[in-house]
C-alpha cells in the first residue's frame, strides 16, 4: 500500500523543458534518478503504557530551497542557500520527483533518519516501597505492516480482531531492574529472564508487596491462525525469573477496556475472552431492514464530529463479541475461577483492602451517533469473590449532553474509592443537570458510604460546589483536597475539606487557571500500607506539619520548578528546593520517602528528579535531606549527538496591540548570524484561546529545556542547516463577554506578524524564506494565515488538519457556540471559503484512517480540491492506514521526505522570491562564487540554474 500523492501547480510555477538546456537536463536526470520504491519492513516496536505509573516528560511538541544543475560528477547533488562551512554536513538527499507517478515511500535525508531511529529512553517504573526501579526497553517506530494488522472501528474506538485488544498497541521490549541502594546509587541491572523471544510487553504492574511483576504477552497462536492473543505473565523480582500463569489456546486476556488488577499480594483480577464465545458474527449478505434514526420526542440532541461510530445492527454484535469479557480470578500458582456472567466490563477496581469489587459494564440500547463512552452504564459492587452487594448506579443512553464546556452526564459519576479508607466509596452528582448553561447552586454534590452499608445507608455529603467538580485528593479523616473550576471564567479554586465534617470547609487557593505565574504547585502524595496514595505532610523536628507542594515555577524568565513547605494555618510557605536556573532546568519526577505509613521525616526526604540543558538530554538524580547529597543514576547517552550544540533561546517580543508574546528560537550548530547570515526559517506553532491577555503573555517553558526532537517535529530540520521557531505563542483573546474566536483572524495575523518581524529583525531570517508550518489545529493556523496573510511566508505545510467549520457545526476546538448561532465567525475562520485567495505553496498530510474529532480525512481532500480549482500551487499526500498521529515508519520518513521536498522547492529558492512578488534576489544568496568548504568537505562544482540564469558555483553537498 502506497501513500496517495495528487499535486497542483500553476503554469507560471512550473519550469519548461524547453526553458533552458539546464532545466531540460535536470528533468532527465530527476526521471532517472528515482529508483526502486523503497520497501522497508521492521519489527515494529509498540511500546505501550502500562498500568504502573511511568516516569515521563512533557515534550512541546523547513525551508530549504533546492536547485536543479547540471552534474560535473555522475550523481546528483542537492544543496541549502549557502551558509557556513561550519553548518555544512555531508550527506544527500532523494531526488525529488516532479510528476505525479506513485513512486512508492521515499526516505528523508540521511541526517534526518539518523535522528529519527536514535534508540528511544527506556521507561521507568518504581517498586511499591521505592527500593527498585524498573527500566522498560522499548524500540524506536513500529513497521506499516503492524498497522495493517486487522483493525475494526466500532463505537468510537479501534479495535484489532487478532489479538482482541485496542488496535496499534506499542510493546516493550524486555524488562529490567536495579536495586535503589542507600547512598542513591542503583545497584546491577538483573534482566528478567524467560520470556518468549522477541516478546512484545505490555501491561506491567507491581504486586502490593513488591516482591512480583505482572505483565501481559503477546503469544502468536499456530492453530487455525487465530492471531496474536495475550497471556498473563508473572515474574519473581529477585530472582528475574518469569512464568506464564495463562495464555492462548486455552485462555487470553481481553484488553479492549480493562486488563488486570492486583487483589492482593498472590491474587490477580483479570478480563479475560470468553471460551464459550463461539464464531464472529458475520455480515449478512443482504441487509435486514433499512438503517433508522429518530428525534420524534423533540430532545435537543447536539454532538461533535465524533468517528468510527457504530453503524449498524451488524456493527452492534462485533463490538458486543469483541468488548465482552469473563472476569477471572487468578493466583501466582496457576489456579483460576471466573466469577460472574460475561458482560461488556470497562472497569474492575479493587477496594484499597481488596474485599470488594467496583464494576462497571456498558449497558444496551447501544447509540449510532455518541461513542461507547456515551452508552447506558451500570456500577455495581461485588465482594472480592464476585458476590453481588448491591447497584450503585444505573445511567442511561448519554445522547443529549449539551456541547458546551463543563457539560456532563446526568447522574452519578466519578465513582471511585477513597484513598484514606479500606473500602469506603465516593461520587459527583450534578444539581443542574448536566447543562452547564443552567445557573444553581450548588452546581455539583460529592457524597461518600461505606461499601458494606446496604442501599442508600451512610450516604454523607462532603462538599457542594458552585463551579464544576475537578477531583479530590484525600489525606485523612480531618483533611482532603478538593477542586473545582469553570472554563468560560478560567476560574479554579482549591477547597480544604473535612471528609468526616469536624471542620467548616475552607479556600486555600483561588485563581485563574491562565494564571501560570501564580500557581502554587501540587500536593505530594505519600503510598499508604494499603497500596493507594494520600496527601504527604512532612514533620520539622518542632513538631509542625507541612503539606509539600511541587511547581513548575513559571516565571518572566521561563520555568524554574520547585518545591515548597506549606504551612495550612499560616499559608506561609518555605522553598526546600529549587532548580538551578542559570543552566539547568531540573523537575521532581517522584517523592523516594513516601513507603511509610506516617507523615514524612524532614531530615529523610529523598526525590528523584531529572536535570537537562541545552544540550544535555534528561538524566535522573537522587536528592537526599539533610545532607543535600545529589546522585545521578542514569547516563543516557546523547540521541543525536550531531546535534548537541545546537542553540536554544526563549525570546520575547510584543504584538501591535500590546500583548507579550514568546517563542523558542532554534539555531542550527556552530550558527552566527553575523557571520552566517540570515537562514532558511520554518514556523510552527499552535493558537491557543485566553480570557486575559496579561495572562496569555505569561512565559511558559524554560529556556534550558533540552531539544526533544520528535519523530515529525520541525526540530529535524536543524541537521539541515534550518532555523526554527518553535512553538511562538499565538493567543486567541476574548476578554470579558467578548468571544475570543470573534476576533480570530485578527490576532492570528498579528501574532504571526510579530513573530516574522523579530526573527528578521535579529538577522536569523528574511521575508523571503519563512515557512509556516502545523499539525491539527495548527495546520489550521497555517491554512489561514496563508489566506489571510501571504505576505509573511513563502509556504505552507498542514498536517492532519480541518479547514471548513461548517464541517464541525456544533463546536470545535474550544468554540461552543453552534454554527447557527455564530455563522459568521464559522464562515470567517475556514480557510476553505478563502480558496482563491491561497496563493503561496501549500503541503497538506493527512492519515487516511483519521480518528480526531473534527480532523476527517475529508478536510484536506476538499480544500486539496479547492485549491486546484483556482490555480494554486498544491500537494495532497494521505497516508494510508495512519490515523491523526502518524506512527509507522515508512510513513513518518515519507512524511518528512515530502516536507523536505516542499521547503527545497518554495523556500530559500528563487521561485520563493518571485512568488512573493519582490525583484531584490540579492538576499538569497549574498555572493554569486563561493570559495570551496576549507573544513575538510569535499568540494563540488555544478552549474545551477537561477532566474533563468546559468551560474557556475562550487558547493558542498548537504
Amino acid at each position: 500500500m502506497l501513500p496517495r500523492i495528487t499535486t497542483a501547480a500553476s503554469p507560471s510555477s512550473r519550469v519548461s523543458l524547453s526553458s533552458s538546456p539546464a532545466a531540460t537536463a535536470a528533468a532527465v536526470i530527476s526521471a532517472c534518478h528515482r529508483g526502486p520504491r523503497h520497501k522497508l519492513i521492521l519489527t515494529s516496536l509498540l511500546s505501550s503504557p502500562s498500568s504502573s505509573p511511568f516516569l515521563g516528560r512533557r515534550r512541546h511538541l523547513h525551508s530549504q530551497g533546492w536547485r536543479w544543475g547540471i552534474p560535473m560528477v555522475s550523481q546528483l547533488h542537492h544543496r541549502l542557500p549557502p551558509i557556513s562551512p561550519a553548518l555544512r554536513t555531508s550527506a544527500t538527499m532523494t531526488s525529488p520527483c516532479e510528476d505525479d507517478e506513485d513512486t512508492g515511500y521515499q526516505l528523508p535525508p540521511a541526517e534526518i533518519q539518523a535522528i529519527v531511529d536514535a534508540p528511544p529512553t527506556p521507561a521507568l517504573s518504581f517498586s511499591p516501597k521505592r527500593d527498585k526501579i524498573l527500566f522498560l526497553k522499548r524500540r524506536a517506530l513500529p513497521s506499516l505492516c503492524d498497522l495493517a494488522r486487522p483493525e475494526l472501528k466500532l463505537g468510537g474506538i479501534r479495535i484489532d480482531s487478532d489479538s482482541n485488544t485496542r488496535s496499534r498497541m506499542s510493546f516493550y521490549t524486555g524488562i529490567s531492574i536495579h536495586s535503589i541502594l542507600e547512598d542513591g546509587s542503583l545497584g546491577e541491572e538483573r534482566e528478567v529472564m524467560g520470556l518468549p523471544d522477541s516478546a512484545k510487553i505490555n501491561y506491567v504492574s507491581w504486586s502490593k508487596d513488591g516482591r512480583h511483576l505482572a505483565f501481559s504477552i503477546r503469544e502468536e497462536q499456530q492453530v487455525d491462525n487465530e492471531g496474536s492473543t495475550l497471556g498473563l505473565w508473572v515474574a519473581d523480582v529477585t530472582t528475574g525469573l518469569s512464568r506464564r500463569l495463562f495464555g492462548p489456546p486455552e485462555l487470553s486476556l481481553n484488553t479492549i477496556f480493562d486488563s488486570y488488577s492486583w487483589l492482593d499480594e498472590s491474587t490477580l483480577i483479570a478480563c479475560t475472552i470468553p471460551t464459550s464465545r463461539g464464531e464472529v458474527p458475520k455480515k449478512p449478505k443482504t441487509p435486514t431492514s433499512p438503517k433508522i434514526q429518530a428525534n420524534e420526542e423533540g430532545k435537543v440532541v447536539q454532538a461533535r464530529t465524533y468517528q468510527d461510530l457504530l453503524k449498524d445492527r451488524h456493527d452492534s454484535d462485533l463490538f458486543d463479541y469483541y468488548a465482552t469479557s469473563q472476569l477471572a480470578l487468578v493466583s501466582l500458582d496457576g489456579s483460576r475461577m471466573c466469577i460472574q456472567p460475561p458482560a461488556v466490563y470497562t472497569s474492575v477496581e479493587p477496594s484499597p483492602d481488596g474485599n470488594f469489587l467496583l464494576v462497571s459494564s456498558i449497558q444496551k440500547p447501544y447509540s449510532y451517533t455518541v461513542p461507547c463512552g456515551r452508552f447506558p452504564k451500570k456500577i455495581e459492587l461485588w465482594t472480592n469473590k464476585g458476590d453481588f452487594v448491591r447497584e450503585i448506579c444505573s445511567l442511561p443512553l448519554a445522547e443529549d449532553i449539551p456541547i458546551a464546556f463543563n457539560s456532563v452526564r446526568k447522574g452519578r459519576r466519578s465513582v471511585g474509592w477513597r484513598a484514606d479508607k479500606p473500602a469506603s466509596l465516593y461520587w459527583v452528582e450534578t444539581q443542574d443537570g448536566g447543562d452547564a448553561r443552567v445557573e444553581v447552586s450548588p452546581r455539583d454534590i460529592i457524597y461518600t458510604q461505606p461499601a458494606e452499608l446496604k442501599d442508600d445507608e451512610g450516604v454523607r455529603i462532603l462538599h457542594n460546589l458552585d463551579l464544576r467538580y475537578g477531583g479530590i485528593v484525600w489525606g485523612d479523616d480531618s483533611f482532603a483536597l478538593v477542586y473545582e473550576s469553570w472554563y468560560k471564567t478560567r476560574k479554579t479554586r482549591t477547597w480544604i475539606i473535612s471528609p468526616e465534617g469536624n471542620q467548616e470547609a475552607n479556600i486555600l487557593f483561588d485563581r485563574s487557571s491562565e494564571d501560570a505565574y501564580s500557581d502554587p504547585g501540587s500536593p505530594m502524595l505519600r503510598r499508604t500500607s494499603l497500596g493507594t496514595y494520600v496527601l504527604a505532610w512532612v514533620k520539622r523536628d518542632d513538631g509542625k506539619k507541612y503539606l509539600l507542594l511541587n511547581g513548575h515555577g513559571a516565571t518572566p524568565e521561563g520555568e524554574i520548578p520547585f518545591l515548597d513547605l506549606l504551612d495550612i494555618n499560616t499559608r506561609e510557605k518555605e522553598r526546600i528546593w529549587q532548580s538551578v536556573k542559570e543552566k539547568y532546568y531540573e523537575t521532581v519526577v517522584a517523592l523516594l520517602s513516601d513507603c511509610a505509613d506516617a507523615d514524612l521525616e524532614f531530615n529523610q526526604l529523598k526525590i528523584l528528579f531529572s536535570r537537562e540543558s541545552q544540550t544535555e538530554r534528561p538524566q535522573y538524580f537522587t536528592h537526599c535531606w539533610p545532607d543535600y547529597r545529589v546522585r545521578q543514576i542514569t547516563d543516557f547517552p546523547h540521541p543525536y549527538p550531531q546535534l548537541v550544540d545546537l542553540k536554544k533561546e526563549l525570546i520575547k517580543y510584543s504584538r501591535a496591540d500590546g500583548v507579550q508574546l514568546s517563542a523558542s528560537l532554534y539555531t542550527p550548530p556552530n550558527y552566527d548570524p553575523v557571520r552566517d547570515g540570515p537562514l532558511p526559517l520554518i514556523v510552527w506553532s499552535y493558537p491557543g484561546e485566553f480570557k486575559n491577555k496579561d495572562m496569555a503573555g505569561q512565559i511558559r517553558g524554560s529556556p534550558n529545556e533540552f531539544a526533544g526532537i520528535g519523530s515529525t517535529s520541525p526540530l529535524l530540520w536543524l541537521s539541515r542547516g534550518f532555523a526554527v521557531l518553535d512553538g511562538p505563542t499565538i493567543p486567541i483573546i476574548g476578554e470579558g463577554d467578548e468571544e475570543a474566536n470573534d476576533r480570530y483572524v485578527e490576532q492570528l495575523v498579528a501574532s504571526a506578524e510579530a513573530a516574522v518581524n523579530e526573527v528578521i529583525q535579529r538577522g536569523v531570517a528574511q521575508a523571503s524564506s519563512i515557512a509556516v508550518g502545523g499539525h491539527s489545529y495548527g495546520a489550521f493556523m497555517t491554512a489561514n494565515l496563508l489566506a489571510h496573510a501571504p505576505h509573511l511566508f513563502c509556504c505552507g505545510i498542514a498536517r492532519a488538519g480541518a479547514y471548513n467549520r461548517t464541517l464541525t457545526p456544533f463546536g470545535f476546538q474550544n468554540e461552543e457556540r453552534t454554527l447557527w448561532e455564530a455563522p459568521q465567525t464559522y464562515i470567517n475562520m475556514s480557510p476553505f471559503m478563502l480558496a482563491n485567495k491561497i496563493k503561496k505553496p501549500l503541503l497538506l498530510i493527512h492519515g487516511e484512517d483519521d480518528n480526531n474529532s473534527g480532523t476527517l480525512t475529508l478536510q484536506s481532500e476538499r480544500l486539496f480540491s479547492a485549491l486546484k480549482g483556482h490555480g494554486g500551487l498544491c500537494r495532497l499526500v494521505l497516508l494510508p492506514l495512519e490515523s491523526h498521529g502518524f506512527s509507522a515508519r515508512e510513513s513518518i520518513m515519507h512524511c518528512l521526505w515530502e516536507m523536505d521536498r516542499w521547503l527545497h522547492k518554495y523556500c530559500s529558492h528563487p521561485v520563493a522570491e518571485s512568488l512573493n512578488g519582490s525583484s531584490n534576489h540579492a538576499n538569497l544568496d549574498k555572493s554569486v562564487v563561493q570559495q570551496p568548504s576549507s573544513v575538510g568537505v569535499e568540494s563540488k562544482e555544478c552549474l545551477s540554474l537561477e532566474d533563468g540564469l546559468r551560474t557556475w558555483r562550487p558547493f558542498s553537498s548537504l
